[in-house]
């Protein structure tokens, strides 16, 4: 194969596995959102600590999650369904 034609095989090859590398990544923020709007309907005065609380609730530290959540003034139970919502 001569030089000239190896380039655009290689750009090619390069592009499909960046694009896949692409479409295979989560989508974190959209989880920890629906926690956020969940403690904002739910418990609003727990919204200061709610991004941080979320995201360990999205990552699988629930327990963490729902502490943080009720040490900002969220309800057990909201703080739940909203730590449930992050996953």
């Amino acid at each position: 194969m001569r030089p000239s034609t190896r380039i655009p095989s290689i750009l090619a090859g390069l592009a499909l596995v960046l694009g896949g590398a692409v479409v295979a990544a989560p989508s974190a923020h959209a989880d920890v959102k629906a926690c956020e709007q969940y403690v904002a309907q739910h418990a609003p005065k727990a919204t200061d600590g709610a991004g941080e609380a979320c995201y360990q609730g999205y990552i699988g530290n629930l327990t963490s999650c729902n502490a943080s959540l009720v040490a900002v003034g969220a309800s057990k139970d909201a703080a739940q369904s909203a730590c449930e919502a992050s996953r």
